[in-house]
């Protein structure tokens, strides 16, 4: 956990492993706990900033946000090929704690994935941190080896847009 006040002047995301089999995503929003963790649990919201990969279009965002509810993800590109996700939600405690599992349709990591998000604000800066936990230590590094970095400041940088008109 940060102590570190230089944590919350950056605004890119970082990526670094944690433990044997997860890694640990942290970024900074500029907004209130609140205002970012519904940005990121609310289908309303999150369809507005989650767009995946450059040329394609978020076509379902369904979100059931409750202990043992499931979410569905799905994205669709010019030629009409669909990329989806989804899981359960394992635990909800707004607005600091959201923990689901995932799993693609296609998945190019085996197995499903646990992620927890924990939002800590100071100062009217919202810290992120995202663990997430894949089944086996080659499905993390080859997620690592990925282009996850760019996509994920892209969508991030959406999410700073949409906060940006909320408060």
């Amino acid at each position: 956990h940060y102590t570190s006040r230089s944590i919350f002047m950056s605004t890119k995301v970082e990526i670094v492993p944690h433990g044997d089999r997860a890694i640990l995503i942290t970024r900074t929003f500029t907004a209130p706990r609140a205002l970012v963790f519904d940005a990121m649990s609310k289908a309303e919201m999150v369809s507005q900033w989650l767009h995946g990969p450059s040329g394609w279009t978020m076509s379902t965002c369904e979100m059931d946000l409750r202990m043992g509810g499931t979410y569905r993800w799905a994205w669709t590109n010019a030629d009409g090929r669909v990329m989806g996700m989804g899981g359960t939600v394992l635990e909800v405690d707004p607005p600091s704690h959201l923990k689901t599992t995932e799993q693609f349709d296609d998945a190019w990591y085996e197995g499903e994935a646990t992620n927890t998000i924990t939002l800590t604000e100071e100062n009217g800066v919202t810290l992120m941190s995202l663990v997430v936990e894949y089944e086996s230590t080659k499905a993390r590094d080859g997620v690592l080896a990925g282009p996850m970095a760019s996509g994920l400041d892209a969508s991030y940088d959406h999410l700073d847009n949409l906060l940006s008109t909320q408060h």
